[in-house]
């Protein structure tokens, strides 16, 4: 686990949200309900929203579930949990969501017992990508999907250029403001690094999912890898 990486994300816990809406030009809504229904999570289901954050799809997976289904939130970052946690005592009915600090490279569950699962904005920031994805299938059941949201460079070089203005321009200017800049400043260099939907493809069949696509979004800005053990 990367205790800068981790520090950051806690620095940034009480403005999450909001930076996340400024990141997504205000789309993040309709792209997280996307992902969870990728996730094909039923009512009933035990599901798993990996890098959970502040718990948006978290609470998106809770809804589909329902009453007779069980959601695990899991992220490293102490204080987003404590967000989570709190965001998740103004919800009525209260949903069934376990919150849980643990290491997306090391996960506390049993092989093969997750119906589905989720993860937003978190593969990017693992220290060790193929680890992770291998972490996701053991805990999986067979026949099990996740649906795992990210942002993307562009391959079209003008979106590449519009997404890097945006970045410089606006998300790390409001972040300043926030005295965060050198917390959203990384995220420029974390796209850089990042494998291409084509590569996260064969990263996923690599460690043994045998069902795996590649959905751009927004203009190729943003991906949904979807994989099915």
């Amino acid at each position: 686990m990367n205790q800068e990486i981790r520090d950051i994300f806690d620095r940034v816990a009480p403005v999450y949200d909001q930076l996340n809406n400024w990141l997504s030009l205000g789309q993040h809504s309709i792209w997280k309900e996307m992902t969870v229904k990728w996730s094909a999570a039923q009512p009933g289901n035990t599901c798993l929203d990996l890098c959970c954050g502040s718990g948006d799809l978290a609470f998106r997976l809770a809804r589909r579930v329902g009453t007779r289904g069980r959601v695990y939130g899991v992220d490293f970052s102490p204080k987003l949990l404590a967000v989570a946690q709190a965001r998740a005592q103004s919800h009525y009915p209260q949903p069934a969501i376990s919150w849980l600090e643990a290491d997306a490279l090391d996960l506390p569950f049993d092989a093969n017992y997750f119906d589905a699962a989720t993860m937003g904005y978190g593969l990017r920031n693992v220290m060790d990508i193929p680890r992770s994805l291998a972490e996701l299938h053991r805990v999986l059941k067979p026949g099990a999907k996740a649906a795992i949201l990210d942002f993307h460079r562009p391959r079209n070089q003008q979106m590449r250029a519009f997404q890097q203005w945006y970045l410089s321009s606006i998300v790390v200017p409001l972040a300043q403001q926030l005295g965060l800049k050198k917390e959203y400043a990384y995220i420029s260099p974390s796209l850089d690094r990042f494998p291409t939907g084509e590569e996260q493809v064969g990263l996923a069949r690599q460690v043994g999912f045998t069902w795996v696509t590649h959905y751009p979004i927004a203009n190729d800005m943003m991906g949904v890898l979807v994989v099915s053990k």
